[in-house]
């Protein structure tokens, strides 16, 4: 974690997500709609701006973007994976990182604001935690 003392959640954000865990210097959140694979990467960082952090942060975090990418693409079809840091309703820090197929809920259009929505069994939250601890092995820690 980053030198903050106090880190929240946005409320948005933990109204919407599972908290799975944290990795070096993010928490791992998934996105309560099993239509799409749908995961969010959140600093633990006050500024809202990836160019913001130091140096060693950004670095860490891309770290974690290619991380979790390959977790993606080795546990889900993916046609095409959707990177994007677009705080426009939150603006806590907050990387998305979805795993797009032919033919999901709303492809070809983006999932942004799509219509759709499939809540996640707690046997599947539970299932994605497992995996996740099994490949990405002790650098994430599971809550």
């Amino acid at each position: 974690m980053n030198s903050l003392t106090h880190f929240e959640l946005d409320p948005r954000l933990n109204h919407d997500c599972f908290t799975l865990g944290h990795l070096k210097t993010s928490r791992l959140l998934l996105l309560n709609n099993a239509l799409v694979p749908w995961f969010i990467l959140v600093p633990d960082t006050a500024v809202t701006e990836i160019y913001q952090l130091p140096q060693i942060q950004q670095l860490e975090l891309l770290e974690e973007i290619n991380l979790l990418s390959d977790y993606l693409y080795k546990n889900f079809t993916v046609d095409k994976l959707n990177i994007a840091s677009i705080g426009n309703i939150v603006n806590q820090m907050h990387i998305h990182l979805v795993a797009r197929r032919i033919g999901d809920f709303c492809w070809p259009g983006v999932v942004w604001g799509a219509d759709g929505r499939q809540t996640y069994d707690p046997s599947q939250v539970a299932a994605i935690k497992s995996k996740l601890i099994d490949q990405l092995g002790g650098v994430f820690s599971p809550c």
